[in-house]
């Protein structure tokens, strides 16, 4: 059972901190008004959205959610663990922290620090084995064939484990406690019929991985000669999850300090092979494909990933469960991209012989995923037939409707339509998918591989109520928007076949203002929409308004604006969905996108008012020169779309 801090010492710990004094420390921030704002750290933005409220000290960012006190941001941003936070915390406050009101589990914290420092141990006397070994050459000698110099074997920390079956044991077990350690850190392996130990590693190139602080927490080693495996990896530990970790991220985020895009590949060689030609940006799989952890994992730090494969048929098949497994992942504002390699080649081979420039040539024309989605099924289908068009949809259909919804998810349904010939309504029939698009749009989001807490519930501006070792988890509130500004009204249900199917004006102008709020000038004539029934459209009635009366004004300052008045804060969390689900791509029509938004919202307007005084039977002579009045403007709608013949 985890150890408990006492409430009111975390309580008293927080007022005694500044959180402007630890986020300024670690993030450039301007003054705007009586707020705080800069570039959000915890992903990429141009323009900035993070805000520091000194006054109620958090802080809070509009474009991707992240929000929280002073100790989460030191547990998000410096990624430490809940008490590791809190004691930098109390360092920073010059307290002392108090002894635990409950049971710890110390031999599991000892066990975990030991770990940790013979596993450090175990890289180093590695890397001096490459050095210093009298059989070294054989190691050094493939490296170098592999065209890798020196100073990167140091950067990557790569080394070498001697041929013999006791080497880590002679060098770190010093007594049995430390064996049974060992073996704990997977360096060791116990022989079933006895108390005897034996080295797991031995003549093999050794790859150290190192988590998100650059702790080593297991080991890549790549056999030198024929035997198998080619590759060994750590077994499972305390410390280490492979279906979580990836080689090269901590490298690749300790040199480059702006990355935009990550490539996944399959070696451990070509990360450090590509980082040597100026290609630091690559990740390896730990001995597994790439799973929906990895992949939660790295789009929250960079807006696009790349698989990199062989052309081979094994390299097709790779891609394809990549593709699987990245569908239900993938959201708008973030790209996933297939790179296949000439047959023969990997990246560290190619990159050798073509250079960085041509490599980095094939990176930026790698296929998107909806053109590798769309390939690979067209490949399997005849669609000059009608049989084989019925096969594509039913192939394709089921897989898009996994994806989170968003703009990317409709306009690949409106690319079947077009392939196919048949309506969105159609295909949605046809398959039998009106209940399967409802249900997953009310899903819960899969759990994410590794993620900080996030302060995304409810009370989103409150301070989270930590009593244990463990942060209580926030995890993303995807539940239907239900309190309203006006009275408590919920939204309309979903249309036939889930709400990506359809084009949602008041959604897409709300994330377009948000993107661009000087575009909020053009909303002209929204009364309307202050009496609707639909969320949105008091949302984007709330936000024109605002946004007209504020010019200039940051998202994230909005979110702080609007906490404060009681008929505005249900709308933040609407806000965050629609800025998460609705990205705007950037793009050259986007006032004409705006515009058409504006248009559709205004005709289902008279629409709704025509409908509702037909519906009152005995009209008055005002209800009646009202309902002509607003006729007349329906029929002046349409025939201003009708097309010219």
């Amino acid at each position: 059972m985890a150890g408990r801090i006492p409430q009111s010492f975390i309580d008293d710990l927080l007022s005694r901190v500044n959180v402007l004094d630890i986020v300024e420390a670690r993030v450039k921030l301007k003054r705007t008004g009586k707020n705080y704002s800069g570039l959000c750290p915890f992903h990429k933005e141009k323009s900035p959205s993070f805000t520091v409220n000194n006054e109620k000290q958090f802080y809070y960012c509009f474009g991707c959610g992240a929000g929280g006190n002073s100790l989460s941001f030191l547990m998000e941003h410096d990624r430490l663990s809940f008490p590791e936070a809190v004691e930098e915390l109390a360092k920073l406050a010059g307290v002392e922290m108090p002894k635990a009101d409950g049971p710890v589990d110390h031999q599991r914290e000892q066990r975990i620090k030991d770990i940790y420092a013979l596993l450090e141990e175990a890289s180093n006397f590695y890397q001096q084995q490459l050095r210093e070994h009298p059989h070294k050459a054989v190691a050094v000698n493939y490296l170098k064939d592999r065209g890798l110099t020196g100073q990167f074997a140091a950067r990557f920390g790569i080394g070498y484990a001697p041929p013999g079956w006791d080497n880590i044991l002679k060098k770190l077990a010093k007594d049995e406690a430390t064996k049974v350690r060992l073996e704990q850190a997977g360096m060791l392996i116990k022989k079933e019929d006895s108390d005897r130990y034996y080295d797991r590693f031995r003549e093999r190139i050794m790859f150290p991985i190192r988590d998100m602080r650059g702790r080593v927490i297991a080991f890549g080693g790549r056999v030198l000669g024929d035997e198998k495996p080619k590759y060994l990896n750590s077994p499972e530990t305390d410390t280490f999850h492979k279906s979580r970790e990836l080689y090269g991220l901590y490298e690749a985020r300790k040199f480059n300090q702006s990355l935009d895009r990550l490539i996944i590949v399959e070696g451990y060689m070509d990360v450090v092979g590509l980082a040597q030609y100026g290609i630091g940006y690559a990740v390896a799989t730990l001995g597994t494909a790439t799973t929906a952890q990895h992949l939660e994992r790295l789009l929250k730090m960079v807006p696009e990933v790349i698989f990199c494969f062989d052309g081979d048929a094994a390299g097709r098949k790779a891609a394809k469960r990549a593709l699987d497994t990245t569908m239900p992942v993938i959201t708008d504002g973030k790209q996933a991209r297939f790179l296949f390699l000439p047959e023969g080649e990997d990246p560290d081979s190619l990159v050798r012989k073509e250079g960085c420039e041509k490599f980095e040539q094939r990176l930026s024309e790698s296929l998107p995923l909806s053109d590798f989605f769309f390939k690979t099924l067209e490949d399997g289908a005849d669609m000059l037939s009608l049989d084989g068009r019925a096969q594509f949809s039913n192939e394709a259909l089921p897989l898009i409707d996994q994806m989170q919804p968003g703009i990317l998810k409709q306009m690949m349904q409106e690319k079947i339509s077009e392939l196919t010939g048949l309506s969105l309504e159609q295909l949605v029939s046809v398959n039998n998918l009106q209940e399967t698009t409802v249900s997953h749009s009310h899903a819960p989001s899969p759990d994410y591989a590794y993620e900080a807490p996030n302060y995304q519930d409810d009370g989103y501006f409150e301070q989270p109520e930590y009593t244990s070792y463990e942060p209580q988890s926030f995890s993303k509130n995807k539940k239907p928007f239900k309190d309203f500004a006006k009275g408590n009204k919920k939204p309309r249900p979903a249309p036939p076949g889930g709400s990506a199917v359809h084009f949602n004006p008041s959604s897409t102008a709300v994330s377009i203002l948000l993107h661009l709020p000087s575009l909020a000038s053009q909303c002209s004539n929204l009364e309307m929409l202050a009496s609707s029934d639909d969320s949105a459209e008091i949302l984007l009635y709330q936000l024109a308004t605002y946004l007209q009366e504020h010019p200039g004004v940051t998202p994230g300052i909005l979110a702080v604006d609007w906490q404060e008045h009681e008929h505005l804060k249900p709308l933040i969390r609407q806000l965050n969905e629609i800025a998460h689900q609705t990205p705007i791509i950037d793009s050259t029509n986007t006032q004409q996108v705006l515009s058409d938004c504006l248009n559709r919202l205004q005709e289902r307007h008279l629409d709704r008012e025509i409908l509702r005084l037909k519906s009152q039977g005995h009209l008055s002579t005002e209800d009646k020169q009202r309902l002509n009045q607003l006729i007349m403007q329906q029929a002046g709608s349409r025939l201003r779309k009708a097309p010219e013949k």
